[in-house]
């Protein structure tokens, strides 16, 4: 796979959307910019719509090329129609730009504001708009053609239907009027914040939207299952904003394993998932129960999409969508989990489909790493071959190669080589936290078995691993099944248990961890670790 450039890598969060921006405000500066429209704007922003506010004062009388590309990617176009509208070159040739794409459909709505002035005025040229226009058939005598435009665009705008201001009329009463008839237009929906480099997300995010089918009509559920640290997270996010605006309602839900332990975190849950979808800045949930009475009455009739980010349990996701059929036809839901057992629960009752996150290949992984170490695709001479050390120990894992390379960026050389010693034993803090995860919802029985895999095992048949750990009655036809499913092994096709380098040193570190002194610890693999042991009362 070829190595994305730096453009690409900085750009492929934009890429990935639609529209840049929910909504472009037209509107002559010396009429309105500190006063109505600064105000429009500001509640714009507040109610959570990405707003274009072109803050050049000192306007040319071209129009630039870089405002021409930002009306072609603004959902809705809002123009204040005030009375020195007209005068402004560069606000007719934002009109007309606006009407052509709203022809195109680029912009799915223009919504004139009438401020101070009447449609009729606008529409018939008269007044301040006929002087306007007067002037600019004498100034542009040699282009009568650009004149003809900006009427036709001002009759075409003045035909639309909007809101007129009217003096006596409180602008914040207006303002709210407005948004409201927006928010009817548009939901609102928030893009999500994503990492600053994309590697490797492009592909996998076709492949999920593959799976959502997005021109089909039913209602489908999709299970993003994988190591923590591969990505999921990521890739679910990048994937709602760039669907999201095909939706009537949408929540991304983070952390649902975690707040799932206590009934009030579940009750929270429920009512971040109503308020994001109704649009609704307070709903109040009383119980468990409750919430899912609520969610399943309030949500029925709603085309939405939810994401629910590291899943643990089926329970979690029943007591907040039941079984994905709450839902209008055409409502999406993406799962993320460490466990596919998890998700073939669901398929009991459920249309589901699963996406396994496969690792970076070692391409990718060499850009993701040299981007945060370096801030290029390419590490520096010097540091190229500790880079490659480095990158091969985080094997393919996004998390670690995010981490170690944002650790090492602007460190000396010793300091690298220093490091490329430790990650070798060691995984980062960071790492090891976030890898924890998984095996700290393992039950007793499973701990034991991985720790045991880790320590001796990897690499062995499985058959034999087996025979072992049945003598010692830790079941592990069954243990085994659950850390295939948690991901935190794999069987290849020789039937030899295979498990990522970062997740062995995580087991032989908790093990290390039991105590400082050998004989205190559960387990010990090394040679001159057990020498030692043996010998050490010996005469």
């Amino acid at each position: 796979m070829a190595s994305p450039t730096k453009e690409e890598l900085t750009s492929s969060s934009s890429s990935m959307l639609r529209w840049s921006y929910d909504i472009f405000l037209s509107f002559q500066g010396e009429d309105t910019r500190f006063g109505f429209t600064g105000y429009l704007y500001d509640a714009l922003c507040s109610y959570g719509l990405n707003t274009f506010f072109d803050t050049n004062l000192e306007r040319g009388e071209e129009i630039s090329k870089e405002l021409l590309k930002t009306i072609e990617m603004s959902m809705i176009s809002i123009v204040v129609l005030s009375e020195n509208y007209a005068s402004s070159t560069w606000c007719l040739d934002e009109l007309v730009k606006i009407l052509e794409c709203r022809k195109t459909g680029r912009i799915r709505k223009v919504y004139p504001i009438f401020y101070k002035v009447i449609p009729s005025e606008v529409r018939k040229k008269e007044g301040k708009f006929g002087i306007a226009l007067d002037n600019h058939e004498k100034k542009f005598k040699d282009d009568m053609g650009k004149v003809k435009r900006w009427r036709e665009a001002l009759t075409e705008v003045a035909n639309l239907s909007g809101h007129e201001y009217k003096n006596g009329e409180y602008e914040s009463e207006f303002i709210k009027r407005i948004i409201e008839e927006i928010s009817s237009i548009k939901p609102i929906h928030i893009k999500l914040p994503i990492a600053k480099y994309l590697v490797g997300v492009n592909y996998r995010m076709e492949a999920i939207e593959s799976l959502l089918d997005m021109e089909s009509n039913g209602v489908f559920m999709v299970g993003i299952h994988g190591l923590g640290g591969v990505g999921k997270t990521t890739i679910s996010m990048a994937v709602y904003n760039r669907v999201v605006d095909r939706f009537e309602g949408s929540c991304f839900l983070e952390n649902v394993r975690e707040k799932s332990e206590t009934d009030a975190g579940i009750i929270q849950l429920q009512e971040t998932l109503l308020s994001k979808v109704l649009q609704s800045r307070i709903v109040k949930v009383n119980s468990v129960c409750e919430g899912i009475t609520m969610i399943e009455e309030r949500l029925c009739n709603k085309k939405v999409l939810l994401i629910l980010d590291d899943v643990d349990q089926s329970k979690e996701i029943e007591n907040l969508l039941g079984y994905c059929n709450w839902f209008a036809l055409g409502s999406r839901v993406i799962v993320t989990t460490r466990d596919k057992h998890v998700l073939a629960n669901l398929g009991r009752d459920a249309q589901i489909k699963i996406y396994e996150v496969p690792k970076l290949d070692p391409c990718e992984a060499c850009v993701l790493f040299n981007t945060h170490a370096f801030g290029k695709n390419e590490p520096k001479q010097e540091y190229s071959n500790l880079a490659e050390h480095i990158i091969s120990s985080a094997d393919g894992l996004p998390l670690a190669l995010k981490i170690m390379g944002s650790d090492l960026y602007n460190k000396s050389i010793d300091e690298w080589a220093c490091a490329s010693k430790k990650y070798k034993k060691i995984p980062h803090e960071k790492i090891l936290d976030k890898l924890k995860i998984s095996y700290f919802g393992l039950g007793e029985e499973e701990k034991d078995i991985f720790l045991d895999i880790a320590c001796f095992f990897k690499g062995f048949y499985k058959d034999e691993v087996v025979n072992i750990l049945d003598a010692c009655e830790l079941f592990p036809n069954l243990g085994i099944g659950k850390l295939i499913d948690k991901c935190l092994i794999t069987i290849d096709e020789w039937g030899i248990l295979c498990m990522h380098d970062l997740l062995q040193q995580m087991g032989r570190e908790i093990v290390q961890r039991e105590s400082k002194e050998f004989e205190n610890r559960s387990r010990i693999w090394h040679y001159e670790d057990a020498y030692e042991l043996l010998t050490e009362n010996m005469v």
